[in-house]
């Protein structure tokens, strides 16, 4: 609603009364459904926006003369960026209850299992599989965890911010439980060695496009950039490519059913960040002013990481075969990926 103001040449915060602002309604926003949900009473012009409340400008400047939060940390447009609401409506309270609650879950697993002995039951050739790729791939969870938390400083809502960070905790929560898991069954497995996926990381072949892939989301300026590229191609031609089209299928055949359970959490976690990216994009890719832009800014992006994942995948292939008992092959997985990337593309009105 408009504003109206009071002392124009003031510069303290408040210097405008808008309609509303006595009521703890919170109506000063408006709601995406009939009603406000507590997401948005709680998320939705936390961070204040000169262009709907402030008359003086940003409050805080940098050095450079930019305000707090500028639209130009990324290439895409809108004609509002407080549109989106993210669709998992998740907000500091409720994240951390997820969390608690994953962890809890994750640590009885890896707690009962080991007093069972059921990890004493592994495949021999699996506890390496395990230490060397499994132990790499914390690795790519912890670069694309960093890369996100890095980018959700640049986001021009509280909305976008907030997805974001949620996106980057869930990624570094996993990078945590994969480290602790496999330290914690390593205890009792003779001659386990905890630095092969490290190593793996660094210097294994089947690992270093992979790695190219991360550091060059890592590397990149744009914040709407990297959140793309990590959910919208990344995550469906190289994470669940590897987390349920090899750790999850391939586990239990090779007696090992503690793994599936750990990684579980990842692919309920990734459904939630995808969805709130399909929401974010869809609206930029329909937005009636800069639509046509952002679809070929968003096109370039998809050709330029989904190259990498492809080649990301491919180098992967030979941890298939590696297991003894191999219930799935990588081809079969692939085409799995492949047209989840067509599904996730086609939502938003995108294509290779």
């Amino acid at each position: 609603m408009a504003a109206t103001a009071t002392a124009t040449g003031s510069g303290a915060a408040g210097s405008a009364i808008f309609a509303g602002s006595t009521s703890r309604k919170y109506n000063y926003f408006e709601p995406r459904g009939k009603r406000a949900t507590h997401y948005e009473d709680v998320t939705c012009d936390v961070q204040p926006d000169p262009e709907r409340y402030l008359i003086q400008d940003w409050i805080i400047s940098f050095g450079n003369g930019k305000g707090a939060y500028t639209k130009d940390n990324t290439r895409a447009l809108s004609s509002n960026w407080h549109a989106f609401r993210a669709p998992d409506q998740e907000w500091e309270r409720t994240h951390y209850q997820r969390q608690s609650k994953i962890e809890t879950m994750v640590q009885s697993v890896i707690s009962n299992a080991r007093k069972a002995g059921a990890h004493l039951a592994f495949d021999k050739v699996w506890q390496r599989v395990l230490q060397v790729h499994l132990g790499a791939w914390k690795h790519a969870e912890f670069g694309l965890g960093t890369s996100l938390m890095q980018a959700q400083r640049y986001g021009y809502t509280q909305m976008i911010n907030n997805a974001t960070l949620t996106n980057s905790s869930y990624k570094m929560r996993l990078a945590q439980d994969i480290t602790l898991y496999l330290a914690e069954i390593g205890m009792d497995i003779e001659g386990w060695d905890d630095e092969l996926g490290k190593k793996a990381w660094l210097e294994d072949p089947a690992w270093q496009p992979t790695r190219l892939a991360v550091e060059t989301i890592m590397g990149t300026e744009d914040y709407l950039e990297q959140y793309f590229a990590i959910n919208l191609i990344f995550e469906p031609l190289v994470g669940e490519l590897f987390r349920s089209g090899f750790l999850m299928q391939a586990a239990a055949a090779n007696n090992d059913f503690i793994t599936p359970p750990v990684i579980s959490a990842a692919e309920a976690d990734y459904e939630r960040n995808l969805a709130n990216t399909i929401d974010l994009i869809w609206l930029l890719v329909n937005d009636e002013a800069h639509g046509a832009h952002n679809r070929a800014l968003f096109n370039g992006w998809v050709k330029k990481h989904a190259d990498l994942a492809d080649k990301a995948a491919a180098a992967l292939q030979p941890v298939w075969s590696q297991p003894h008992s191999k219930p799935v092959s990588f081809a079969d997985a692939q085409a799995v990926s492949h047209e989840r990337l067509a599904q996730i593309l086609g939502e938003v009105g995108l294509s290779r």
